[in-house]
């Protein structure tokens, strides 16, 4: 009995001491794994580059502040991105000829014909209008005021190739479109402009400048100059000169745009190109240039095709209503310059 007990009693043991580790195990709290951070990197998202668009234009244009005004407009209708260089106009035709631009807009008609008759542009488009001045001191010591262009560009040289005292005329001196249109002028005062006006004296002075930097030497010289209205208008605050000679069919300043047109050059750029021409003439952006400088200078600085389209020349003032759409020019008309 006794043993019976003592092997009972060890059995029991056994069996306590088992059933208290398998509750101690199946009770443990195990410990809780700390969560993995995992760091994830946005994929890169890289914005697709605007198409480029550029264009070379006059610096008679670009100073007066009109194509910063406009382009915001045109690009956040296309999205492309609107590259602008102002040169005269002479050299912003050659930027054109090389293939480093894809639109030209200038005022020089008869150089704009010769681009347009040669290959290099098609759609050539007016879209704007003002006049050129002949500006001077105040006082007139030249007495010209009332004057043609002619007679007055005469009595300049006359009187300044005689020393008359107060006498002086800064050309631009850079074959831009507003210095061709003064050596137009005395073309038709009967001078040689090569030998009977640059040679002629002291007095005519060649900037070789833009047209806002001309009209500052101008005025620091106290001379007479000759500068399109709107770059005068823009300017006139700095100025210590005013308009002396305001009429004359020689002083009609006409402004045209043109894509430029070369064999290398895309598809997809020419058809941008035709946008601008387009936005140009279109009724908003006419409707905003008629609008541009009242308020700031009193007066619109150009008057817009659709407003007033003035008597000119044959050939002058190009087509200024119908759309662009040509992307190349007449099949017997090509060019081989390249795109850059």
């Amino acid at each position: 009995m006794k043993r019976f007990s003592a092997l009972s009693l060890g059995v029991l043991l056994v069996l306590l001491l088992v059933g208290g580790v398998f509750i101690s195990g199946c009770t443990t709290t195990q410990p809780t794994p700390t969560p993995t951070t995992v760091v994830t990197t946005p994929p890169t998202t890289v914005a697709a580059e605007k198409p480029k668009l550029l264009i070379a234009t006059t610096t008679s244009l670009y100073d007066t502040g009109l194509l910063d005004y406009l382009e915001p407009k045109f690009e956040s209708m296309y999205n492309v991105d609107l590259q602008i260089t102002s040169q005269g106009t002479g050299k912003a035709i050659e930027i054109a000829k090389n293939g480093d631009a894809d639109v030209l807009l200038v005022h020089s008609p008869a150089q704009e014909l010769k681009f347009v008759e040669d290959g290099y542009g098609i759609n050539r488009r007016s879209f704007a209008s003002n006049y050129f001045l002949i500006i001077g001191p105040a006082d007139d010591p030249a007495g010209i005021r009332g004057m043609t262009p002619e007679d007055a560009f005469t009595t300049l040289l006359i009187k300044g190739s005689n020393n008359t005292a107060g006498v002086v005329f800064v050309s631009r001196g850079d074959a831009s479109g507003t210095h061709t249109a003064e050596k137009g002028i005395w073309s038709k005062a009967k001078f040689n402009y090569t030998t009977g006006v640059q040679k002629s004296g002291a007095w005519y002075v060649e900037a070789g400048k833009g047209m806002g930097e001309t009209l500052q030497l101008a005025s620091e010289k106290k001379a007479y100059t000759f500068t399109d209205e709107g770059t005068f208008l823009a300017y006139k605050s700095n100025l210590q000169l005013e308009p002396i000679i305001t009429q004359g069919a020689s002083l009609l300043n006409i402004y045209s745009v043109m894509t430029v047109y070369n064999d290398q050059q895309p598809v997809e750029k020419i058809q941008m190109a035709n946008n601008w021409v387009n936005f140009l003439i279109s009724n908003q952006t006419q409707a905003d240039i008629g609008n541009y400088g009242v308020v700031k200078y009193g007066k619109a600085l150009f008057t817009p095709m659709s407003v007033y389209v003035p008597p000119a020349p044959a050939g002058w003032v190009g087509d200024y209503s119908t759309p662009a759409t040509d992307l190349k020019p007449p099949a017997a008309v090509t060019t081989t310059t390249a795109a850059k």
